[in-house]
């Protein structure tokens, strides 16, 4: 069996950069928009949740990572949700959107230790409590203070202490029961900062290390989050992905089965399912989120595939995976794309979804994600990936037209 952590890290080169790359691009981006156009729009009229104020949810990019030249990144800064945060709720609201999904940035908040300084979160979670809207609270987005070692003992500490603060202050400004991310996507993460050294901490070869890690300082964080609010909910959100193998050998094929399956890996170190000394539990897992973009299928060591290659699978079929194995409640955390495909993605999605649904499996909402344009995290360029895009000097922001129109046909009156 191949060195799978080490053979992640090698296959980040054959999806991003370089002719073939790009020429791929353009096929996978021809194949959405032909396998749209042969789709009805009415699929989510009058779907509603079970769970969420809305089924439709709004996810605010606050990445605080330091990418691999060691600048840290603040995206609610970066699209100026920090200072819109009102406004922001507001416009989404005008569009059926109830919940959404945003994030303390814990660098800001501690940025010296023992000592934690709220004037960055507060307006955010006033201005959620002043226009009922209902959050997802990211309390880790790949970001910590710069004093910490993510390798020491310490960093699950300092992790506890900061998530029951955290869970406090919410406490303190409103009533609604919240919903809390402790760490998000730690697959991504461990895969990105412990294996390709693309992300903090910067690192190559500690990726199952790091996964370990992570886990630890989830359950930390939960156990310090029902101390101070036994109601809060727990959202985990994890890829979704499929791998295809690279050619019929028994080999090869076990390869790929392997690599598929590692999506499981984090919830399952949660759920105590398997690495029991990392002291996860059942009850640890308890809202189960996964994110699925574009990218998310592809051939084991090679480039994405297409919507209508013939081993790519529907992901309703990856939900239905997701949902056998945890029987929790389920929503899809994050998707999105940029550009003008925006429309033929929901609507693929949009399908996708309901076909799960039809088939007994009770996904409780889609995250529209991000919901505002924000700044590539490597050259801060202009990412249209939102409903709304950049504020101007007001603070207003201009509206997707294409992408409001899709937005129409869930049925929500506005």
């Amino acid at each position: 069996m191949r060195d799978l952590e080490n053979d992640r890290a090698v296959e980040a080169s054959a999806i991003v950069g370089g002719d073939r790359a790009e020429a791929n691009e353009g096929k996978l981006h021809q194949a959405l928009r032909n396998y749209a156009a042969r789709l009805p729009p009415q699929v989510l009229c009058n779907v509603r949740s079970d769970l969420f104020a809305s089924f439709l949810i709004g996810g605010f990019e606050c990445s605080t990572h330091r990418h691999q030249h060691g600048r840290r990144l603040d995206l609610i800064a970066g699209t100026g949700h920090d200072r819109h945060a009102e406004a922001d709720y507001r416009m989404l609201a005008e569009h059926g959107i109830r919940i959404v999904r945003d994030g303390f940035r814990w660098h800001l908040i501690e940025s010296t230790p023992g000592h934690y300084d709220w004037s960055s979160f507060l307006p955010q979670l006033r201005a959620a409590r002043d226009t009922g809207t209902q959050v997802i609270w990211d309390i880790c987005h790949w970001g910590w203070p710069d004093d910490l070692d993510i390798w020491s003992p310490a960093f699950i500490d300092r992790f506890a202490r900061f998530a029951r603060a955290a869970a406090q202050v919410v406490r303190d400004e409103t009533d609604a029961v919240p919903f809390y991310v402790p760490v998000n996507e730690i697959s991504f993460w461990s895969w990105a900062g412990g294996s390709l050294a693309y992300i903090n901490p910067l690192a190559t070869g500690r990726g199952n290390e790091l996964k370990a890690i992570l886990v630890r300082a989830s359950i930390a964080a939960i156990e310090a989050v029902r101390e101070v609010e036994p109601r809060a909910r727990i959202v985990h959100a994890e890829p979704a992905i499929h791998v295809v193998p690279r050619s019929a050998h028994p080999q090869d094929i076990q390869a790929a089965q392997h690599y598929t399956l590692a999506q499981f890996e984090a919830l399952d170190f949660l759920s105590g399912y398997h690495r029991p000394e990392l002291g996860g539990r059942s009850d640890y897992v308890d809202i189960v989120g996964v994110n699925y973009y574009l990218h998310n299928q592809w051939i084991d060591g090679d480039l994405p595939i297409a919507v209508d290659h013939p081993q790519y699978r529907s992901f309703s079929n990856l939900l239905r995976d997701t949902y056998e194995r945890y029987r929790r409640p389920l929503f899809l955390a994050e998707t999105g794309i940029e550009g003008d495909l925006r429309p033929a993605w929901l609507r693929i999605i949009g399908h996708e979804v309901i076909a799960a649904r039809k088939a007994g499996v009770p996904v409780d909402g889609i995250c529209l994600y991000p919901i505002l344009d924000y700044p590539g995290w490597n050259d801060d360029r202009h990412c249209h990936t939102g409903l709304f895009g950049y504020p101007d000097g007001e603070g207003v922001r201009p509206l997707c037209q294409a992408f409001a129109e899709e937005l129409a046909w869930t049925g929500i009156k506005r």
